[in-house]
């Protein structure tokens, strides 16, 4: 597993998104892409921060965004965090943990003095070419969306 870097090509993958649908990073070539990663669906933090792109997703997508979830839940858990929380965009069930490898997200985490392999919280911004442009680690879970409007006003 390697650290993806800003302005490294995006790893494509294809995977399984909540209703079975096969997603792969091409089927976004020429859009700009939010892809995050989240440790698990349902839980404060990931409620927190998936709500917040819900709550931004037009404004998200009128600047052109594209948004994309991935967390190693399967099919059936993505489906009902959806519905509870009615998200408008899909999640990838990266069960098998392939993309999350591919992204650097994959690792070892330390909770309490025990250590563990979870996935990272990180989000991509991806261009139009696939191009890394942002990568963003230290994730405000309550205000993810705003963090990234924050970035593009920058820029």
């Amino acid at each position: 597993m390697s650290e993806l870097d800003e302005g490294a090509k995006a790893p494509d993958f294809t995977a399984k998104d909540q209703d079975g649908n096969t997603i792969s990073l091409s089927d976004f070539s020429g859009k700009n892409l939010i892809l995050y990663f989240y440790p698990k669906d349902d839980t404060p933090g990931c409620t927190a921060e998936a709500c917040s792109f819900r709550d931004n997703y037009k404004l998200l997508m009128d600047q052109g965004f594209n948004i994309l979830g991935v967390s190693i839940d399967d099919e059936k858990s993505h489906q009902k965090f959806i519905a509870k929380y009615s998200l408008p965009f899909p999640l990838i069930a990266d069960t098998d943990k392939s993309i999350a490898e591919a992204y650097g997200v994959w690792v070892e985490k330390n909770m309490y003095g025990r250590k563990y392999m979870g996935v990272a919280r990180k989000t991509f911004i991806i261009d139009p070419e696939g191009i890394v442009k942002v990568i963003i680690s230290k994730v405000d879970t309550k205000n993810s969306s705003q963090q990234i409007l924050d970035l593009l006003a920058k820029n």
